[in-house]
């Protein structure tokens, strides 16, 4: 009996170290960030999900709530522009975020070769800008 107890509790010691390796190894492949509070759109919340694939690119997912339509701003602006910024290659226009149902909602996903260190979303009046306008709505960059 105290064989069988022993061997019980050797196996649960074993589980758990195992399951603890998987979520380490799982969860050192994703990042998460959220974003935080916006002054131009304060209802706005979201988070960016980032997961390098099995070529070593990066896919990007962005998932927003509460974001007011663009040309609902002041000004008013005809898009809203998802930007990444990287270690060594400068910040970059990864796409366009559309809002759209009853709670607002957009998302973006894309695969971008470049490591992401801070992603945000600007305000802007065409979507094939080069370089991010002043009107930053959203960003993950801690003050």
């Amino acid at each position: 009996m105290k064989k069988a107890n022993h061997s019980l509790k050797a196996a649960s010691v074993l589980s758990f170290f195992l399951s603890v390796v998987i979520l380490v190894s799982v969860s050192s492949c994703s990042q998460k960030m959220t974003f935080g509070i916006s002054t131009v759109v304060p209802a706005a919340t979201g988070t960016v999900k980032i997961q390098t694939d099995k070529n070593n690119n990066y896919r990007v997912d962005v998932t927003l709530k509460n974001l007011a339509a663009s040309n609902r701003l002041t000004p008013p602006r005809a898009t809203y522009i998802v930007w990444v910024e990287t270690q060594s290659n400068g910040v970059k226009n990864i796409g366009q975020i559309n809002t759209s149902g009853k709670n607002l909602k957009g998302s973006l996903r894309t695969n971008f070769p470049f490591k992401p260190v801070n992603v945000f979303i600007t305000a802007e009046d065409l979507q094939n800008v080069a370089t991010p306008g002043s009107t930053i709505i959203l960003t993950t960059k801690k003050p």
